[in-house]
């Protein structure tokens, strides 16, 4: 078993990469800039963390900090002794991460994995994940078809129930306050519950079909946060939306120890930390942490999404969010999301070939030139041909909730 914790990081710099690697180990374990005469062999022997490999990459010209001249470039792998970090997981953040962007002589770094040991499992991971996640909604196989309030902001408790009235008769699985809502003056989190889960439970016992409404618990304040939990969990909601950033790893800590809902998790935040190619972190080592802590749903873009992330980014994120932590540890579900309407199902199906997913649009569903129910209709549509491989123009000439949608944004490349 494993008594050691293994950080990759991409490193850049304009001086020797030996020394910068062994500087950083020193640095982030028992060392500092001069020698010590407590460092004793003993010592380093217990808690010193270790230069294991040094991958050279091709150089860069202009480094990703201020600087002049060429940059020589590496992946290093540090590993640190379970004995000197342990299994807190600010102890993690802050000897293995945080402050290896202060080390002077680098100009760039970025935390591209963590390889963490078994005695990480002490932490609580999903309590639903995936299996969780379709026994609460009800879907045992296929892509779960998921929506979004919108208007973001603006609408009152009465007029979001209507919202979701029309959601659920046109056969959604998941609807979700948008990230952005929380406790507003004008939809306060208890008026919001109040209006919306009479029209859930209504559904289910017309239809028998229980939808899962994620509602925006997030608080800076652990207490208030753990209040908003209780309304939604006393008034038989299962589901909330936790910006995880904004309430960290604490928060998140907190909530999860306690919580009877299915923790929905969006990632705003995080492209600070990641969108600078040679600075930051990379989702691989950020989503480890965030799953250790209990996410049972995760947010991670999609193909030709609204926002900034590249194809070849999001198909690596469901790919590794997917990828159990330990042998025997169940995943988040992933939520494919960001401008999706349908037209990327069946690119998505090729990248990924897996079913095992929420397909989440707001403007995809709310926007289709037929209504809401047709937006729905027009994404289960595409993932029925997606996942028979069939193009979705071929697919839409019979499909017409698909074929308007097609009309509306595009033709889709397939």
């Amino acid at each position: 078993m494993s008594s050691t914790i293994r950080v990759t990081y991409r490193l850049e710099t304009t001086g020797d990469m030996g020394a910068l690697a062994a500087k950083i180990a020193s640095d982030q374990s028992t060392g500092t800039f001069t020698e010590l005469p407590g460092e004793t062999a003993e010592v380093k022997a217990r808690c010193a963390a270790r230069v294991e490999q040094i991958t050279d990459l091709p150089p860069q010209d202009t480094p990703s900090l201020p600087g002049q001249g060429s940059v020589s470039r590496a992946d290093v792998v540090i590993s640190y002794p379970l004995e000197a970090v342990g299994t807190d997981l600010a102890a993690l953040q802050t000897i293995c991460i945080g402050g290896v962007y202060a080390v002077r002589g680098l100009s760039g770094v970025r935390v591209m994995d963590i390889d963490l040991p078994e005695a990480y499992r002490c932490h609580p991971g999903p309590q639903f994940g995936i299996a969780g996640s379709r026994d609460l909604m009800g879907v045992s196989q296929g892509v779960m078809i998921a929506s979004i309030i919108k208007p973001s902001l603006g609408l009152l408790p009465e007029e979001t129930a209507e919202v979701v009235r029309q959601l659920c008769e046109a056969g959604v699985d998941f609807i979700k306050d948008d990230e952005k809502l929380m406790s507003p003056g004008y939809s306060p989190l208890a008026a919001r519950v109040a209006a919306i889960m009479p029209v859930i439970e209504a559904h289910r016992q017309k239809t028998g079909k229980r939808v899962m409404y994620a509602f925006g618990i997030s608080s800076a304040d652990p207490d208030t946060m753990m209040r908003n939990h209780d309304i939604v969990a006393e008034a038989g909601g299962n589901a909330a939306v936790i910006n995880i950033n904004s309430i960290g790893y604490g928060g998140m800590s907190f909530l999860r120890k306690r919580s009877a809902l299915c923790l929905h998790a969006h990632r705003n935040g995080w492209d600070i930390l990641t969108r600078h190619p040679g600075l930051g972190m990379e989702f691989r080592a950020y989503q480890k942490i965030w799953r250790l802590l209990g996410v049972d749903q995760f947010q991670i873009n999609g193909i030709r999404a609204k926002y900034w992330e590249s194809d070849e980014s999001f198909v690596r994120s469901f790919h590794d969010v997917t990828e159990p932590l330990f042998a025997d540890a169940d995943c988040p579900l992933p939520v494919v999301c960001s401008g999706q309407w349908g037209g990327q199902a069946y690119d998505t199906y090729q990248a990924v070939r897996s079913t095992d997913l929420m397909y989440l649009a707001g403007g995809g569903v709310h926007g289709h030139p037929g209504g809401m129910a047709a937006g729905v209709r027009a994404n289960r549509q595409a993932w029925e041909a997606a996942a028979q491989d069939i193009p979705l123009d071929t697919y839409a000439k019979d499909h017409p909730e698909l074929a308007q949608a097609l009309a509306k944004w595009g033709q889709a490349e397939k």
